[in-house]
């Protein structure tokens, strides 16, 4: 089987950091500069995601305790 392309996708533009899960999945966090408070992260092994905007030193930690947690990989069905 192989991997979705929705596993790791393209960099996008807003891309400030990328973590891989224990399956290899990004963690993705994303935000206008490294200053802003405004930085979110997404995990695309299982779809989970930060709630609220934080500044990057802070989503960093909980995208990287995620990170070394999950071990969720979208996979195609067919």
């Amino acid at each position: 089987m192989k991997l979705s392309p929705n596993t790791n996708p393209p960099e996008p533009d807003d891309l400030l950091i990328r973590f891989h899960n224990q399956t290899g999945a990004a963690v993705d966090i994303t935000g206008r500069n490294e200053s802003s408070m405004y930085c979110r992260w997404y995990c695309h092994g299982c779809g989970q995601r930060s709630h609220d905007g934080d500044y990057v030193k802070y989503t960093r930690r909980q995208a990287n305790d995620h990170a070394a947690a999950c071990r969720a990989s979208h996979h195609r069905l067919g």
